[in-house]
């Protein structure tokens, strides 16, 4: 195998992985808050900025994930 092979694979599981573990965690994210909505509809105000909050903080992952993807195949 050689080296440009070797950086297609890594960038191909850098990007994989980061971007299964980011929509793991976002879906996590937006059941729970569903779950606490539908059992506390009055706390929906209070909930649903947090959970952009915390959407945004997942997503930050997958976009590290891009970054790293994108110095391992041009860098």
């Amino acid at each position: 195998m050689d080296i440009e092979s070797a950086r297609l694979i890594a960038a191909g599981l850098a990007i994989g992985l980061g971007a299964i573990g980011s929509a793991v965690g976002e879906g996590l994210i937006a059941a729970k808050a569903m779950e606490a909505i539908g059992r506390n509809p009055e706390v929906q105000g209070q909930i649903t900025p947090l959970l952009f909050v915390t959407m945004a903080i997942a997503e930050s992952t997958a976009i590290y994930a891009l970054v790293v993807t994108l110095i391992i195949l041009f860098g």
